[in-house]
């Protein structure tokens, strides 16, 4: 599968082209395919997607019912979940993600688009314009608390007070490394190469692992030293260094903390 797919701007999605859930749904697996299967490994916000539906169909729950229901409020989460906007949360309780909406300061423009300010409503264009806002590789809220107890069920390998989400063989399962890339596990990224630095700093060990998101934000869990780190930052809520060449590339990318790694680096030498 690619690594993403531009269902909602017309002049790239072609026949694909879809601003509405289930349309989107039914497309997705028709994607053409990108390489043949076990020959490569790359992340893939399809993939992710697909995921999502299959929980859907699984348990006949939309995802943002299920997680709620089975992850969230066992574990006392308030915070944490899909579309906060429409579930009495204000905008003024989120950073924002970006300046204009998802036009790249004026460079980007496509069918409904937003311009304002992102702020509480999730910045990835598949998952709000595509997916409704509910997607199984992005569009999920959260906080620095309830992120601290997620981490803890990792460490936990599974658990967290009296609840169980599920077993250590889930959780080995869940980070072991692919035959094909020891720096993919399964929804993880692990410290299997030096190639991983910018994420993981020189001083994780071997079985950490984790997970960034676009707009500024990383997750490493490091269970050599009953670790876990969650850096959240809006890097993307900055001018775009230069439209032109490249809209994806903000200043705040350039921002010692946009790169990660240097972040990680000092906690792990703090704890020296």
């Amino acid at each position: 599968l690619p690594s993403s797919f531009y269902f909602y701007t017309p002049e790239k999605a072609g026949m694909y082209y879809s601003q509405d859930r289930d349309k989107t749904i039914e497309y997705l697996t028709k994607i053409p395919l990108d390489y043949e299967t076990g020959t490569k490994h790359v992340y893939s916000d399809i993939g992710y997607m697909l995921l999502g539906c299959i929980v859907e169909k699984l348990t006949g729950k939309p995802l943002d019912l299920y997680t709620k229901q089975e992850l969230y409020k066992p574990l006392g989460l308030r915070h944490t979940l899909y579309n906060p906007l429409q579930k009495g949360f204000k905008p003024k309780q989120f950073a924002a993600t970006e300046r204009m909406g998802n036009t790249r300061d004026g460079v980007i423009h496509f069918p409904n688009i937003r311009t304002n300010t992102l702020q509480g409503e999730v910045h990835d264009e598949k998952a709000f314009y595509s997916m409704g806002g509910v997607s199984g590789h992005a569009g999920l809220f959260s906080n620095a608390d309830d992120m601290a107890i997620l981490l803890q069920v990792m460490l936990n390998r599974g658990s967290y007070r009296s609840v169980s989400l599920f077993d250590q063989k889930t959780a080995d399962l869940f980070t072991a490394p692919s035959a094909t890339d020891p720096t993919f596990a399964f929804g993880w990224r692990r410290n299997g190469s030096k190639s991983m630095e910018w994420m993981f700093g020189p001083y994780a060990s071997e079985k950490a692992y984790g997970h960034t998101g676009w707009t500024g934000t990383v997750t490493v869990i490091d269970p050599t030293y009953n670790l876990g780190i969650a850096l959240l930052t809006n890097k993307k809520h900055s001018p775009v260094a230069d439209p032109e060449e490249n809209p994806n590339v903000f200043e705040g990318d350039q921002f010692p903390t946009g790169s990660y790694g240097s972040v990680i680096t000092a906690i792990y030498e703090a704890m020296e």
